[in-house]
């Protein structure tokens, strides 16, 4: 993957746009708990940022993948990790496969106005028994006439308070549990939709995550994406590009960490020295740049393949486990270079411990990265007895 003009100039689009529009507000949206969806993602929809990768017919630019992971290599600079989640949702998890296999219907009514930013996002996808082993979802959807009844309940939904719609992985059907579902489009102001209950998180408090239950969900049968019983592989597809955007969109949060720490420790005094006038932090931020670094390469080159058509699950998959590790390495590393300070609740090396620690567990936890990884390379599979 090679930065053209046009990828520097999203680039600088989406990292101007959240300099002034998102983080002069972070810290009054992290204390709330939300961010203003709506109002954010219009602004973002008028910039044309929100379909970068989408069709020309929906509003989109049209361009190849490699511009959405300049754009989400742009959100990084976000001075917390909850909004760059949120924004990834409404355009990297939620629409590509309404994008790739929907229905004109589904794509004038749904994804078109996603790209505006006149509609907000979610994927629903996790359950309360089921996060990381996606067939394992209990939700069900019964055909009746011309509409699916749908009963269950989704977990961890990101903008699950505030969006307008869910694309929503369910049980469509009997047998085997890989081809049974479906994705469906759910409006989520639907009778029977229950979603008040916002989640008290950890890290990316800003991002505001509901659990919804669904009781009896009358939804028209045309709000089906694609074929029924292909959910599962609709789903896995889509993932690729989420895994491409989460292994992106902290890139320049780490490195905002690492020189932030290198200016504490600059300043910062002990021992008649300054913290980085010892060898090892001074070795050991180097290191971290480098991991960055390779993360960054690896990132690339994901693209690339994704780009050209060909698989990149591995490559993918690889490049969210690392970013996933990483993050948790750069931000243990770097809090413990600060001392007391790291440990104040308003550090930046805090805010980011907390937040990306996430990135391990969502969008696929490490070690079901490490399951397809596996899987991949030939190591995978289990051997007959005898």
């Amino acid at each position: 993957m090679q930065f053209t003009h046009e990828h520097q100039q999203i680039y600088d689009t989406t990292k101007k746009f959240v300099e002034t529009e998102i983080n002069p507000h972070v810290l009054e949206w992290e204390k709330a708990g939300s961010w203003p969806a709506h109002e954010v993602l219009k602004k973002m929809g008028d910039l044309g940022l929100l379909g970068i990768s989408k069709p020309d017919a929906v509003g989109g630019l049209g361009l190849d993948y490699s511009y959405q992971v300049a754009f989400a290599e742009a959100l990084g600079f976000c001075t917390c990790g909850g909004i760059p989640m949120a924004i990834g949702v409404q355009t990297d998890m939620a629409t590509p496969a309404l994008a790739r296999f929907g229905s004109d219907y589904l794509k004038e009514n749904f994804l078109k106005p996603a790209v505006a930013g006149e509609m907000v996002a979610a994927i629903a996808v996790s359950e309360p028994g089921a996060g990381s082993d996606v067939a394992g979802i209990k939700t069900t959807a019964r055909k009746v006439g011309e509409e699916y009844v749908i009963s269950g309940s989704k977990l961890w939904i990101t903008n699950g308070t505030q969006a307008d719609w869910a694309c929503m992985l369910v049980n469509s059907g009997e047998g085997d549990r890989h081809g049974n579902k479906s994705l469906i489009v759910v409006p989520l102001d639907a009778k029977g939709v229950e979603r008040k209950q916002k989640l008290d998180k950890l890290g990316q408090r800003s991002s505001d995550t509901a659990m919804i239950f669904l009781d009896e969900v009358r939804v028209p049968a045309r709000n089906l994406i694609g074929q029924e019983g292909k959910g599962f592989t609709y789903q896995m597809q889509q993932f690729q590009e989420e895994r491409l955007f989460l292994s992106a969109s902290i890139i320049a949060a780490m490195e905002r960490v690492i020189d932030d720490t290198a200016a504490y420790t600059r300043q910062r005094q002990a021992f008649g020295q300054s913290i980085l006038d010892n060898q090892y932090v001074q070795f050991r931020l180097s290191e971290l740049k480098t991991e960055v670094e390779a993360l960054r390469a690896l990132t690339y080159r994901a693209t690339t393949e994704l780009v050209a058509g060909r698989d990149a699950a591995l490559l993918a998959s690889m490049a969210k486990l690392k970013s996933g590790r990483l993050g948790r390495e750069v931000t243990d590393a770097c809090l413990q270079f600060w001392g007391g300070q790291g440990y104040m609740w308003e550090s930046s090396v805090a805010q980011f411990y907390r937040d990306l620690r996430l990135h391990s567990i969502g969008g696929g936890a490490d070690e079901v990265m490490l399951g397809i990884i596996s899987k991949r390379l030939g190591y995978g599979g289990k051997k007959k007895a005898g």
